[in-house]
């Protein structure tokens, strides 16, 4: 095989792999090395977040292409297309007069996932439309003939107007090294859709991650921490609630690192998708290898609802639940409706699907910022989870941005069966991400401004000494020049950066809504500032390429940033004038990092109901 291409995992340990190669796979592996240019790098049995495609080939500088092997031989049984009771096509087999549904393995119905989710969460920088075809989705029978298989599947493939995209190839494309009919666009030089960084966005999830210098550095945990990231409840039922920065989400990545040691399957389900890369770090950082990541899984709710619908062979069920959104008469209409599916249809649809013998179950489900979800979403989850398994919620009611906390309250709960035991919150109350004097102001806001139920105090170290310097300005201004406030909020921060390890890269803003953080985000690049955010038209695939390790100045909603932290903080408030509102320019005060070399927070305000509070920092202008 060619030395100079990249094959992952090497060769030289494909005989210790947990799932070895088939005869199949084998001989795919050859034809691919053997007749693909070498630019192509070929990823063996990937982990892609708890999907397993067979291979993934990518091109930095001309696509992407997965492939499902089936070593299958059509004619050693009969394989059939039954309708479900829904109407849906699926894939069946008969042996020995004994009929059964192997939908699951369906290799088409694989490949299109794969696509969908590489194209949606993976490549989030691969541009929509055009974008699409950057992707090969293929199905290879070494062992029948491509005539069989496209007549087996024909209804799966029915409509399909750009079959280079989704070729399918049988035994003798295999023999004779037919590589254009195997993989049509494998030829391709070049595309104006791929380039390193988009390539980059998927390795990151095909190649395990390498302990370098800061994921070498072990998690600082201290004692209650330490002792709930390595115990069990009798149950396996947990639920941790404290404050921002107390360590809840450190928590939950050492439990799931913890688990994945052990070989357990972990799925970590968090609301918002911009918290998977944070979480994955943290956990990376307490696997004892890095092949352990392959043990864990990363979903916000309602894509986990559309895998386990997928994985079920229910993708049409799935899609009719939306068709009504085609047919709302008005806006209001149709964010009633989409309210409707997202809140109940949807998770009504997957708590069916968990039922499904072909369901995936874990052994822990470990849920990040609890209180963004319901606890119907909770029960449904919970379901995935197997009998003796473990479950485990961390909240802090304080950041009820969505108005869901009060549904975890003992009193909200009663006569509804959540595995939980009244009363057993498990408190974690230090908060160490804070400097003294940004916590302390943080402090102040929950006492005065928010629903008295729902707060939960971060309390300063125990006879800690402020070592942590912080600057805080306030500038109220009105809605009609906030831009231009903020990108001169900014561009003070941007004279900082190079001394005391701060760089560009480290500033975050953070807004109120979707339209303010667009018009910052236009006011930067006018002056040629590059910014990663999550404004755009599709922002479900902005979430996923938003990172902190990016080079880029950071832009997004505090909606998206709950969980992460920074030094070089800019928030623009426009309204203050209900709880979830409040709730959430708490959450945007509580992400200021400590650091003994000092933090930066700015808060710009057009809510005038504030400014009795912003008065309070230390500095104070109006604009």
């Amino acid at each position: 095989m060619q030395s100079q291409r990249v094959i992952y995992p090497p060769v030289t340990v494909h005989s210790r792999l947990k799932q070895k190669l088939t005869v199949g796979e084998s001989k795919v592996l050859k034809l691919f090395d053997q007749q693909l240019p070498p630019e192509w790098e070929i990823y063996v049995q990937p982990h892609l977040n708890g999907l397993r495609p067979d291979f993934v080939l990518l091109n930095p500088n001309s696509g992407i292409a997965v492939f499902e092997i089936k070593d299958w031989n059509l004619n050693a049984m009969r394989y059939f297309i039954k309708n479900d009771q829904w109407g849906d096509a699926a894939l069946w087999a008969e042996k020995d007069g004994k009929a059964f549904c192997i939908q699951k393995d369906n290799p088409i119905t694989k490949i299109n996932q794969y696509k969908r989710e590489i194209f949606d969460l993976y490549c989030p920088r691969l541009q929509k439309g055009n974008g699409w075809a950057a992707i090969t989705a293929g199905v290879i029978f070494p062992f029948s003939s491509a005539e069989d298989v496209t007549r087996l599947f024909g209804p799966f493939i029915s409509g399909d107007n750009y079959p280079q995209y989704r070729p399918i190839s049988g035994a003798q494309e295999v023999a004779t090294a037919n590589i254009r009919s195997v993989f049509p666009e494998g030829g391709r030089r070049n595309s104006i859709v791929m380039s390193q960084d988009r390539a980059e966005d998927l390795r990151g999830w095909l190649v395990e991650p390498d302990f370098a210098s800061t994921q070498r550095t072990p998690l600082e945990l201290d004692q209650k921490q330490r002792d709930l990231a390595e115990t069990r409840t009798k149950t396996g039922y947990r639920r941790i609630k404290g404050p921002a920065g107390s360590g809840k989400s450190l928590v939950l990545a050492a439990r799931a690192a913890s688990l994945a040691n052990e070989g357990k399957s972990v799925l970590v389900a968090t609301y918002n998708i911009t918290l998977w890369h944070y979480l994955r770090d943290l956990i990376v950082r307490g696997l004892d290898a890095p092949g352990r990541i392959r043990n864990i899984q990363f979903a916000n709710f309602h894509h986990w609802c559309k895998r386990t619908c997928y994985e079920v062979g229910w993708e049409k069920r799935y899609d009719a639940i939306w068709k009504p959104l085609a047919h709302a008469q008005s806006d209001k209409e149709h964010d009633e409706i989409l309210e409707s599916i997202l809140v109940s249809t949807l998770p009504l649809l997957a708590n069916e699907a968990v039922q499904h013998p072909d369901a995936n179950r874990y052994d822990a489900i470990l849920v990040d910022e609890g209180q963004d979800y319901l606890p119907l979403w909770w029960n449904v989850l919970r379901e995935s989870c197997r009998d003796d398994g473990e479950r485990v919620l961390v909240a802090d009611a304080t950041q009820d941005v969505y108005g869901t906390a009060k549904s975890w309250t003992d009193e909200s709960l009663k006569g509804l069966e959540t595995g939980f035991r009244g009363g057993n919150w498990v408190e974690l109350k230090t908060s160490y991400r804070l400097p003294p004097r940004a916590l302390k102001m943080a402090r102040h806001f929950a006492e005065t401004l928010l629903p008295e139920d729902t707060v939960d105090l971060p309390e300063p170290e125990q006879a800690s000494l402020d070592w942590y310097p912080c600057h805080l300005r306030w500038v109220q201004c009105g809605r009609n020049r906030a831009d231009q406030v903020c990108f001169n909020e900014i561009e003070s921060l941007m004279r900082l950066t190079g001394t005391e390890g701060l760089a560009n890269a480290d500033i975050t803003v953070l807004t109120s809504d979707m339209q303010s953080g667009s018009e910052i985000v236009a006011c930067l690049e006018q002056r040629n500032i590059r910014a990663v955010n999550t404004f755009g038209a599709d922002s479900r695939r902005q979430k996923m390429g938003f990172y902190m390790g990016d080079a880029r100045i950071k832009a997004t909603t505090m909606h998206s940033f709950k969980g992460w932290e920074s030094r070089l903080l800019v928030i623009y408030v426009t309204e203050a004038t209900d709880a979830k509102s409040l709730a959430l320019v708490y959450t945007g005060l509580t992400r200021l990092k400590r650091s003994q070399k000092g933090s930066w927070l700015t808060v710009v305000s057009s809510a005038p109901q504030l400014v009795p509070f912003g008065k309070q920092f230390d500095e104070y202008v109006e604009v």
